[in-house]
């Protein structure tokens, strides 16, 4: 009897790829997934590298610890919540989650096993987001290439800071593939999830609400909206019944004050005015101001096609377009951006926040590719600035302003029936 044949390895299936192919593998989209994979086994040797031989560091992993382990030895009040860095300051899908590795890791003490449980995490994500990115069909495949090997700091968020920033943007990304696939009821779920384990992930809402209301029209955004906002009171329960308002004001404190000492994007500022609630609110203003100009004009049309979007006698049982990938992870990815801009203050874990969009970004301007890879290659030199300095921090916004720019001087909207087809009405 033959003796089976040996399946090829993956990575070696794609090397043969790349030989017989050449270097269009690299530069047409198509081959996305084929070099995702690739880059897949390659980040499974990193990860266990930076595990095995850079030495941990401990910032908040042991107040998680100590936070949840309140919660699992029975307090359900949210201000009597806290470790050594602080009160709780995180919804409850946080305690719930870290719970489970606190239960994993032997009440967090087996430190190694937790980072290999983040690296399973970092090998998710990564696939989440190649999969996006193999669905918008936007970037040429070597940018993967780059998001993939260059940044330390990324590596670093998930297998050697064990943060839950990292674990919200994961949940997001399930979230997004998602939408992508047409699932709105799910996707919405996994959302609220992800804000429920950091509120970040909220500064996707204002897109993610135009894509609802330009996907599924009024009432199916009603329901969208409703699961996000059912998931939140579910998880809070425990909480909610025991102190309400301590619950509300500790786990959505859109108030509370950072320090200048860790800031990437106002190192520049003096500390008086980095804490200035007057710099704040000027700051608010322009992110919404910002927000709706890309609403109504970069989105939609213009301003009065934004507000038929919520007009009951037109749209109520149905949207106005069939939304395609590219569409919705720009007008995601974008939303996320803006917030990102005018930010109070940027901390390093939060690079994790936007790192895996900014290409998908870039490649939604004209941009030229070198200028393109310029801006990419400034912002991963500024977040890998430590401390931040004054250049580092200036450098970091200009490089914001010309991404900006160039998205919003793409030309024509993202969500107009010129490029989308045009999805019919229930009543036709």
């Amino acid at each position: 009897m033959p003796a089976a044949r040996k399946r090829p390895h993956i990575s070696s299936l794609v090397i043969e790829k790349f030989m017989t192919e050449g270097p269009k593998v690299l530069f047409d989209p198509k081959y996305t997934s084929t070099i995702s994979l690739l880059l897949w086994s390659f980040e499974i040797v990193i990860n266990l590298f930076v595990i095995t031989r850079v030495p941990y560091t401990e910032i908040d992993w042991k107040a998680y610890m100590q936070e949840v382990g309140g919660f699992l030895n029975g307090t359900y009040d949210y201000t009597q919540l806290k470790g050594d860095t602080g009160p709780l300051v995180y919804p409850a899908g946080f305690v719930y989650v870290y719970s489970l590795l606190f239960y994993l890791t032997s009440h967090g003490q087996n430190i190694r096993f937790a980072q290999y449980i983040f690296l399973v995490f970092y090998l998710i994500n990564f696939m989440l987001v190649a999969r996006i990115y193999q669905k918008t069909m936007k970037c040429p495949p070597f940018v993967l290439v780059f998001m993939s090997l260059t940044s330390y700091r990324v590596h670093s968020l998930f297998v050697l800071r064990l943060f839950n920033d990292p674990l919200a943007m994961l949940v997001f990304y399930i979230s997004l593939n998602c939408f992508i696939d047409k699932k709105w009821y799910l996707g919405s779920f996994f959302f609220s999830f992800a804000v429920s384990i950091k509120m970040n992930v909220l500064l996707f809402a204002p897109g993610l609400l135009v894509v609802y209301l330009v996907e599924n029209g009024i009432l199916q955004t009603l329901r969208n909206l409703l699961i996000c906002a059912g998931l939140q009171v579910a998880l809070a329960i425990p909480f909610l019944a025991t102190n309400p308002q301590g619950y509300l004001i500790r786990s959505f404190d859109l108030g509370r004050q950072f320090f200048h000492k860790w800031t990437v994007n106002w190192r520049f500022l003096s500390v008086e005015m980095f804490a200035d609630r007057r710099f704040h609110a000027l700051l608010l203003a322009a992110h919404l101001t910002v927000l709706i100009l890309f609403a109504a004009i970069r989105w939609r049309r213009n301003i009065s096609s934004l507000f038929q979007l919520i007009n009951p006698k037109t749209r109520w049982n149905c949207g106005v377009l069939s939304i395609q990938p590219d569409q919705l992870v720009t007008v995601l990815f974008t939303s996320n951006f803006i917030g990102m801009c005018f930010s109070r203050s940027l901390h390093y874990q939060f690079y994790i926040w936007y790192y895996h969009t900014i290409p998908h970004l870039l490649w939604s301007t004209k941009y030229s590719t070198p200028v393109r890879l310029l801006i990419f290659g400034v912002i991963e030199l500024c977040w890998n600035t430590y401390p931040s300095t004054n250049i580092s921090s200036l450098a970091l916004h200009a490089s914001h302003a010309l991404l900006l720019i160039g998205l919003w001087r793409n030309n024509g909207c993202v969500l107009e029936p010129a490029t989308i087809e045009e999805k019919p009405s229930k009543d036709d």
